[in-house]
Formats: C-alpha cells, structure tokens, sequence
C-alpha cells in the first residue's frame, strides 16, 4: 500500500499540479497521512533545483497548516478516546511532561523521522500553548524542508543518497546535542553562578 502511495504522488512530479500537491500531501502528513512529504519534495527538487527554497516554504506552510489541523483534532476530540484506553494518573503524568517539554517534542519530531502527526495531535489533546505549538512546528518543519532543498540546491541528485542513508543518523545527534544543550542550561541555572 505504501509503495503504491509512493508512486502516486510520484506521478504528480511532472505535473502542473505538482506544488499544489505538495502543499496539500504536506498537510494531510501532519495530521493523517502514513508518507512523509519529502518523497515528493525531493522528486521536484531534483527536476527543478532552482526553485528549492519555494518549494520548501510551500512544504513548511502545508505541514504547519496540516500541524494546526492535528492539534484541532487533539483538542476536539482527542481527551474523550484517551480516556477510554488510558487510566487517568497515566494520563496526568503524560499532562504534566508534556507541559514541561511539548514545545522541545513538537520541533523535535517535527524535525526528525519520528512521527510529526503523533505530536500534533497529542498537543491538542494535552493543550499545548497554540502559539508554542505553531513556533515549534514552525521551526522542526521548516528547518527540515529548507535543509533538504538546501542541500539539493547545492549538491544535487548526489546528495539525495546522502540525506537517504544517513538522515535517521543526523537526526539523532542533532536530538543529543540539543537535549544536551537543555539539560547543561538547566544544570547551570540549578547551580548558579561559580
């Protein structure tokens, strides 16, 4: 099924349609949809490079858009469900972890392979600060679309190889250093002034 799903919005490359698709498979990514943007993003980069930091900000908006959407979903209707499949002291400590790091979660996922849907949708659920939400969506989103058409801009089908091979890898150490950024801030703060 997911192969199929692939080769359909692989079809829309040579499209005149293609960048209102792009726009529309990033949005229902962020809120439904099992394939992640980027197969299309990459496709069209690679028929047309110049046109990479467009492309990536008409991907950025669909994903946020399609982000704002997920949270509605949490919001509206997603407490209701949980608490059919959760206890409720389970739910209160997820609340009150959320409350503290959803906004690192939310760019985190937004910017990795984790998937971005499932932080969307459990903003809404845990209430996250919309406005929080959207920066952290914002910033994971569009720092992954613009790093892709970036590098393809600069390195061409080559580096399409590259981001497939070692993306998961980036997207890891980038998780570290910024975790360990946090956590060497809050220890600073904690111990003060030498």
């Amino acid at each position: 099924m997911f192969h199929d799903l692939v080769q359909w919005m692989l079809e829309w490359a040579g499209s005149p349609y293609a960048v209102w698709v792009l726009f529309f498979v990033a949005l229902a990514e962020a809120s439904f949809f099992p394939i992640p943007p980027d197969v299309l993003l990459i496709a069209l980069l690679l028929s047309d490079s110049d046109g990479g930091m467009y492309l990536a900000a008409v991907t950025t908006a669909g994903s946020v858009i399609g982000g704002g959407i997920g949270y509605c979903i949490g919001f509206w209707g997603g407490r209701p469900v949980l608490k059919r499949f959760v206890v409720e002291n389970t739910i209160g400590k997820i609340q009150r972890q959320f409350d503290r790091y959803g906004g690192w979660a939310v760019g985190i996922a937004g910017f990795t392979p984790i998937p971005y849907k499932a932080f969307t949708i459990a903003s809404g659920v845990f209430a996250l600060k919309f406005p929080v939400f959207m920066m952290a969506s914002f910033v994971g989103r569009g720092g992954r679309f613009f790093m892709v058409a970036g590098s393809i801009q600069l390195f061409g089908a080559q580096m399409v190889e590259l981001i497939d091979r070692y993306f998961n890898i980036v997207s890891l150490v980038l998780i570290v250093v910024v975790a360990g950024s946090v956590l060497l801030v809050h220890f600073l703060r904690k111990t003060g002034p030498v």
